[in-house]
């Protein structure tokens, strides 16, 4: 009996909202409340002949006799998507992360992102997945008619899919270069472990002209705003992203390791002070430092020395990275505020901080574009 079951989750998989053994069958006749835990039901891949690219499924619930619908979380890596279908009962997509496409036969394709519920109603033709350079996850609600969920059709071609990409290729303008375009969401990506929108971003960066050696220390600093772990993760990815390059016969730049030789001791720490009252426009000061004083003694030594000090990538570069980071990062708004000032001190105009928001919107991540942009809001131009 079990293996029935698992069998007949497994189909409603195909129709992109998979569940396993119906955790919530007989509910009907026990009338009461039942839960299915987080992380109880095993997720898949969704098969290669329903899907192009790497696609997990997450499923939640069955269809049952008092709800003709499953549902599943569904998960497209940059590039990823379904093949053409349609559903005898149709479906509701809500779109929880990441920036996506979604498109009806015949018609354009639409760009999708997080909030947007999409409705297909039953027997449309149409397909939907991530865009080239974003991952992507939705909810998927499907309804169940005569125990079917899905008619699968043919692929979407590479032609289809590039040409239903090509909105994508029209860019975010604003003030910023293609190269400084990147810094914030590699450093939003990284502060977030969102790997697979890592990868898109270092992708962008790299074929925008950063050098690998810029990469590596965007990331490198990333320990200082997010942590070790988030950091090496990070780093761990660039390295399979330009190994990936080099088989595809792309030669990136290795850019150049940091010149000059880094103080250490008092000196490192006079250097770091220094550092650290031109960023911050006066002498860093508060309650935080009287009661942990050791918290600026290392912000000085380390943060605005040993990282600050080294320049295979310039203090600009280095703000946008920061502000990207504590824009991906709930909780940190009164440091966003701070680093929008710095960035400005550092000759970055608000334009370009604006700039940012937008780029951080386009990527899938509207939180984080509101954050952005509320704390450039509050944060007053730094007197000339």
């Amino acid at each position: 009996m079990t293996d029935q079951r698992t069998s007949t989750g497994r189909n409603a998989v195909l129709g992109l909202a998979l569940s396993v053994a119906a955790p919530f069958a007989g509910a009907a006749e026990s009338a009461t409340q039942q839960i299915a835990r987080a992380g109880t039901q095993a997720s898949f891949a969704g098969p290669a002949e329903n899907f192009i690219g790497k696609v997990r499924v997450d499923p939640l619930f069955a269809a049952d006799a008092e709800v003709q619908a499953s549902s599943a979380y569904v998960s497209f890596e940059p590039g990823a998507h379904s093949a053409w279908h349609t559903h005898p009962a149709g479906q509701r997509l809500v779109v929880t992360s990441g920036v996506g496409l979604t498109q009806e036969w015949g018609k354009p394709a639409q760009r999708i992102h997080p909030g947007d519920v999409v409705v297909c109603p039953a027997g449309v033709k149409h397909w939907h997945g991530a865009a080239p350079h974003s991952a992507m996850t939705h909810l998927a609600v499907t309804g169940v008619a005569e125990g079917k969920t899905v008619t699968w059709m043919e692929q979407v071609s590479d032609a289809q899919y590039n040409e239903a990409a090509a909105i994508f290729d029209v860019p975010v303008t604003g003030a910023l270069s293609a190269r400084q375009q990147a810094i914030p969401l590699i450093a939003a990506a990284a502060a977030t472990s969102n790997l697979p929108q890592l990868n898109a971003a270092l992708n962008r960066g790299l074929d925008a002209g950063l050098s690998i050696s810029e990469a590596k220390e965007i990331l490198v600093q990333m320990y200082a705003y997010t942590g070790f772990p988030k950091s090496l993760n990070a780093l761990g990815e660039l390295m399979a992203v330009v190994e990936a390059r080099k088989g595809k016969g792309i030669t990136d730049a290795p850019g150049q390791p940091p010149s000059g030789e880094i103080p250490v001791g008092a000196a490192l720490r006079a250097v770091g002070t220094a550092n650290q009252t031109r960023i911050s426009g006066a002498p860093v000061k508060g309650p935080v430092m009287e009661f942990a004083p050791v918290i600026n003694q290392f912000l000085q030594s380390h943060l605005f020395g040993d990282i600050f000090e080294r320049d295979n990538l310039d203090w600009q570069g280095r703000e946008l990275a920061t502000v990207g980071a504590l824009a991906a990062m709930p909780g940190v708004e009164a440091q966003l505020r701070s680093h929008m000032a710095a960035s400005q001190r550092l000759g970055l105009s608000r334009a370009q901080l604006e700039h940012v928001a937008r780029l951080l919107a386009d990527s899938g991540d509207p939180a984080a574009a509101a954050r952005a942009a509320q704390a450039l809001e509050k944060t007053p131009a730094p007197s000339p």
